[in-house]
């Protein structure tokens, strides 16, 4: 009998369906290319709860699609006066 193992991603956990670290955050696609925010400041937004993040055992993840959602309805930042 063959053993096959199971990704947190094959199996969806009360409908998540992937989480990431701070750098798969960062390259998952919701930021422009070459305009990703620094590691810095991913961390202080998780701080100061700007962005939504799920802490498991003193690590942190984020869902991109939970963090794409937030900024784009949440997070908006008033155009600058010229």
């Amino acid at each position: 009998m063959k053993k096959t193992s199971k990704k947190l991603t094959d199996t969806p956990l009360l409908g998540i369906t992937s989480f990431v670290n701070i750098h798969g955050l960062r390259t998952s696609g919701i930021f422009p290319k070459g305009r990703e925010p620094g590691l810095r400041t991913l961390r202080e937004w998780t701080k100061r709860r700007y962005i939504p993040a799920h802490r498991l055992g003193g690590l942190v993840y984020y869902d991109p699609e939970e963090v794409s959602r937030h900024i784009s309805t949440k997070l908006l930042v008033p155009p600058r006066n010229k």
